[in-house]
């Protein structure tokens, strides 16, 4: 579990200490956006030109997994195949800086281009699943035929490292409020992911470089456009598992039938969907689920495990219950 006490203050030195790093000197105005795993500010120079300022938790990603990131980032943009930020450099060329705080702890840190757009509203969110869907198929397009650069290198998200004992977000038997009826359910809920999993494989034609995180928060919609930010959790696991993560801490959401139906429609715009993927959809949703239980028991100090709270394990349990009923 990080360590969250006094993050205003330690995570403003880090800033100012990248800001220096890109060459922008004193006078920015920095905005804490978010804190959730990474620190993510709005930077705003003495101009009134704004950019996005990552700055990264410790121990998750070393330096050339994030460059790894940027490189299909870059590609994409290049590509012109999704909407997402343009990297912005330090003035000697490096994406990737070295911000300390006043103790001397170092952390990277990362600036992109400012986006406009907000988080998809509800009356929009079977539209822009849609589009979601179709952007998603051209992510993963690109993906199978792309050539990773040389030392590329990205998170594994498999069953073991998304849902084993050391998974990579913790493990979801040490969720909150898990007694021994939880146990027993997200159990028999992981044990039938497991299985089916298996079942379906993970050949290159199922299984590569995916965002792993497209949910909602990562969203930008402005007008017509829709923005993908935050590529920070991508790395090699199952295409349909993006699906999953678009709906994450919605599952229960009753609008989730007609999201899917049309992210596989706008999907089918793009690329081809087998039916055996399509049935399957259900899996990596509650894969996902399960992968979020464990965040929330090891993230309870952040403003989104906290929100989530106790009843985000009860309402997991029912959500395995009815996907136990139907494909255990």
């Amino acid at each position: 579990m990080g360590d969250y006490s006094n993050v205003p203050a330690k995570l403003e030195q880090f800033a100012r200490s990248a800001a220096h790093e890109f060459g922008l000197g004193s006078e920015v105005a920095l905005k804490l956006l978010n804190v959730s795993e990474n620190a993510t500010f709005q930077v705003t120079n003495g101009s009134g030109e704004r950019s996005i300022m990552r700055i990264h938790r410790p121990n998750y990603h070393t330096p050339q997994a994030i460059e790894s990131e940027l490189d299909w980032v870059t590609s994409l943009r290049e590509d012109k195949l999704v909407l997402t930020p343009a990297i912005l450099p330090a003035a000697d060329g490096r994406r990737v800086v070295t911000a300390v705080d006043e103790s001397g702890e170092a952390r990277n840190a990362v600036m992109f281009e400012f986006m406009k757009g907000v988080e998809p509203t509800e009356d929009r969110l079977v539209d822009d699943f849609k589009t979601l869907g179709a952007m998603t198929a051209s992510l993963h397009q690109h993906a199978r035929q792309w050539q990773r650069p040389a030392g590329f290198s990205r998170m594994t998200w498999n069953y073991e490292t998304a849902l084993g004992p050391n998974g990579h977000w913790g493990s979801w038997r040490d969720g909150l409020a898990m007694g021994p009826s939880e146990l027993e359910i997200l159990g028999r809920l992981s044990d039938t992911l497991g299985k089916r999993l298996a079942a379906f494989g993970s050949g290159p034609d199922r299984f590569g470089l995916v965002h792993a995180d497209m949910r909602l928060a990562n969203l930008l919609v402005d007008g017509s456009d829709v923005t993908v930010i935050d590529f920070d959790d991508c790395g090699l696991g199952w295409f349909m598992y993006d699906l999953g993560s678009s709906v994450s801490f919605i599952e229960d959401h009753p609008l989730i039938p007609a999201m899917v139906d049309s992210w596989v429609t706008g999907y089918r715009t793009v690329a081809d969907l087998s039916t055996e993927e399509e049935n399957e959809l259900s899996t990596f949703i509650m894969f996902r689920r399960l992968l979020l239980v464990a965040w929330v028991g090891s993230h309870q100090d952040t403003e989104t495990g906290q929100e989530m709270g106790d009843n985000f394990t009860k309402v997991s349990c029912e959500l395995a219950e009815k996907y136990l009923s139907e494909f255990a």
